[in-house]
């Protein structure tokens, strides 16, 4: 065992997938929002420097940085379509990422992990709201299930290392994440960031803002930064192994139909909408709830839904050079 720091030395915190939507969110946090304490090293890692399906690349950047605390963002992630088509090799993929940083997290005596889970690992068949304890009540969907397996295994893996060799390794589950440095790809970007680059693109155009599907099925979303300050709760203060949903409440379930038009509003479209509705809607809801997540923070402030589009919105439109496309 190596677990040689005492509380009092500061953490070395390394973050996987640092370069997406999340990681850069974290990373705002950690040096804007003053996330950073005293003394800390915090490391944002994108798969330029490293590729975590391999194992020796894993130990390598583990040997290097000595974290203390790792914050497990990377995965093999595709859109709707390609998930569809290559289930198995994001089942592989994503079970050997996730085994290298856990196992090799452990072999150095890393403190804490902190993994992030999908909602899209919720049984596909379910009764509503989902809470923590549902996450293995019957198969996800089936549209992606080699990814949700192998998100799934990971709250199996955190148990296990907790069984057997007491570590605190543990994961969250946020509900649909949107923000700065998000994937805008019209084919597989995230439902709020490929409707921001629709709607910019439609109004550059001159055309009708062509939106596929009926617009009615309901999500809950929420603001990268958000889901940032979170994180760092639970990496400094959350104890459990069982996972804990990063959601705003139940009430806040809209349809897509209604983001739409803050997106509208948030980019000065005042263009035709129309909805193509021989394209599929995917599921019409996952209503997860939050009730753990308030027992622990009742006040925690969510930026609100035309807030955080309007932000994005923006950043979009400033960055659009460089914002993946």
């Amino acid at each position: 065992m190596m677990d040689s720091q005492t509380k009092a030395e500061p953490m070395r915190v390394l973050v996987t997938g640092g370069s997406g939507l999340v990681g850069k969110a974290i990373e705002h946090v950690v040096k804007q929002e003053g996330g950073c304490l005293e003394g800390e090293q915090w490391t944002f890692l994108s798969s330029k420097e490293a590729n975590l399906v391999d194992l020796q690349q894993t130990r390598a950047v583990f040997e290097k940085y000595r974290p203390t605390h790792v914050i497990h963002l990377a995965a093999k992630v595709g859109g709707l379509y390609l998930h569809m088509k290559e289930n198995l090799h994001f089942l592989r993929d994503n079970l050997r990422i996730n085994d290298n940083v856990l196992q090799t997290s452990h072999e150095r005596g890393v403190t804490k992990v902190v993994s992030c889970l999908s909602s899209c690992i919720f049984p596909d068949k379910t009764t509503y709201p989902i809470d923590e304890s549902m996450i293995h009540n019957g198969p996800p969907h089936d549209s992606n299930f080699g990814y949700s397996h192998a998100k799934r295994m990971i709250d199996i893996q955190n148990r296990g290392y907790f069984a057997q060799h007491g570590r605190r390794y543990t994961a969250v589950i946020p509900t649909n994440v949107y923000g700065p440095y998000d994937n805008f790809n019209f084919e597989n970007g995230h439902v709020l960031s490929a409707l921001m680059h629709k709607t910019y693109a439609a109004k550059k155009e001159g055309t009708p803002l062509q939106v596929w599907g009926s617009g009615t099925p309901r999500r809950q979303f929420i603001y990268s930064l958000d889901v940032a300050r979170l994180f760092l709760w639970v990496l400094r203060e959350y104890d459990e192994i069982d996972p804990i949903i990063l959601s705003v409440g139940e009430e806040e379930e809209l349809p897509i139909k209604d983001a739409i038009e803050m997106i509208a509003d948030a980019l000065d479209f005042k263009g035709q909408i129309v909805f193509d509705t021989s394209k599929s809607d995917g599921q019409m809801k996952k209503t997860a709830s939050n009730a753990k997540l308030r027992r622990y923070l009742p006040d925690f402030t969510f930026t609100p839904l035309s807030e955080g589009i309007k932000k994005t919105c923006d950043w979009f439109v400033n960055n659009y050079d460089i914002a993946r496309t």
